[in-house]
């Protein structure tokens, strides 16, 4: 993929939901909500204070993320549709539950 983003941009790949409800119904596609989780793509370097000096971004790319519903620009790169959000929109990153226990 031919795409960087800048400054404290990330691009993000949404992860989609189940379509099953835990008692097993399907869900139809006009009755689901746009994922709020995804896959970092790409990350800038991070954002400059007013001196200049780099802060570095809290997530790289791999981590898989949760993010506000209404975050992000939508954009489609080589076929794919992706979303460019500013690092402040991601809420948090989501960890193995089986690794964080076991560490």
């Amino acid at each position: 993929m031919a795409f960087k983003p800048l400054h404290d941009r990330v691009l993000v790949r949404r992860i989609e939901s189940e379509d099953k409800t835990a008692g097993g119904l399907i869900i139809p596609d006009s009755a689901k909500e746009k994922p709020a989780e995804g896959v970092v793509v790409a990350c800038g370097e991070g954002a400059r204070k007013d001196s200049g000096e780099l802060i570095e971004m809290a997530v790289s790319e791999g981590d898989k993320i949760l993010f506000g519903k209404w975050s992000g620009t939508e954009v489609t790169i080589d076929g794919e549709e992706l979303l460019i959000m500013k690092e402040s929109d991601i809420l948090g990153i989501i960890t193995d539950a089986a690794a964080a226990k076991a560490a």
